[in-house]
């Protein structure tokens, strides 16, 4: 006869696995698959990093937010503008990499990068094209946001970061215009401040800061490079950020025919 196996001591005895390690069919710890290694190894960089940071609120409120019935198309206008604006600082990137912002070599590097670098033209295309199709989309936006009636209370501080976003915007187009320095970016840069020192009080400030001086000088290309590709852009990053929050806390509105449709019923229920 078999003597028992005596049980064994507390201390000798396997830890029990934890909740979230793998085990196998007799309940022992299995190594994990290389699929499982990289799943646990996102979690676990996800986690580390939403520890840290807390966004996961914010971004659960503003993804899964609740939108009123009616909302159409027209609705993506914000989103493409704001996607075209990443678009413009992306390829805008590429090309500072090769442009020269120097009188004497401007046009030679705009030139370079159109006929020599690779996918330059298309980049540059990209760049120069979508600054007309973003002015064009946020022109669309604001009309979308005035004719439905957006404005009105309580996002009329939305409707004003808006129309900052507007001018902006057309001033990056227009500072951006005089970089490749040929002959019409720079007669038309000339009209445009000319334009701009005719305003009453604030204009010819404003174009002896844009011209660097009284007249057009060396300084003029670099005043124009480093408010196009730096203070511009950093405002409209930042007001769009704005821009998103009060579109986050407030929420989107109705179309009018909606909401006209909604007075209607509340007037047949009286």
């Amino acid at each position: 006869m078999k003597a028992p196996t005596p049980p064994l001591p507390k201390f000798a005895r396997p830890a029990p696995p934890r909740p979230d390690e793998l085990v196998d069919d007799q309940g022992r710890p299995a190594r994990p698959t290389i699929p499982d290694q990289a799943r646990k190894a996102g979690v676990g960089v996800t986690s580390w990093v939403e520890e840290r940071v807390g966004l996961s609120p914010f971004l659960r409120g503003f993804l899964f937010r609740k939108v009123p019935k009616g909302t159409n198309w027209f609705y993506t206008l914000g989103s493409a503008t704001m996607f075209a604006f990443l678009s413009q600082a992306v390829t805008g990137v590429f090309l500072a990499m090769y442009y020269e912002p120097d009188p004497s070599r401007a046009y030679e590097s705009a030139s370079r990068i159109t006929n020599e670098v690779f996918l330059g033209e298309f980049v540059r295309g990209m760049h120069r094209w979508g600054a007309t199709v973003m002015i064009v989309l946020i022109f669309l936006h604001m009309g979308r946001t005035f004719f439905f009636g957006a404005y009105k209370y309580p996002r009329e501080l939305n409707w004003i970061v808006g129309v900052v976003l507007l001018i902006l915007t057309m001033a990056m187009g227009f500072t951006g215009y005089l970089l490749p320095f040929d002959q019409r970016s720079y007669w038309a840069t000339v009209v445009g401040v000319n334009i701009n020192a005719s305003g009453p009080i604030l204009g010819p400030y404003l174009a002896d800061f844009l011209r660097a001086g009284a007249e057009f000088n060396a300084s003029t290309l670099s005043r124009f490079y480093a408010i196009h590709m730096m203070l511009i852009p950093g405002l409209i990053a930042a007001l769009i950020g704005v821009h998103l929050y009060l579109v986050a806390k407030l929420g989107t509105t109705a179309p009018p025919w909606v909401k006209a449709k909604k007075k209607e019923l509340a007037k047949r229920e009286l």
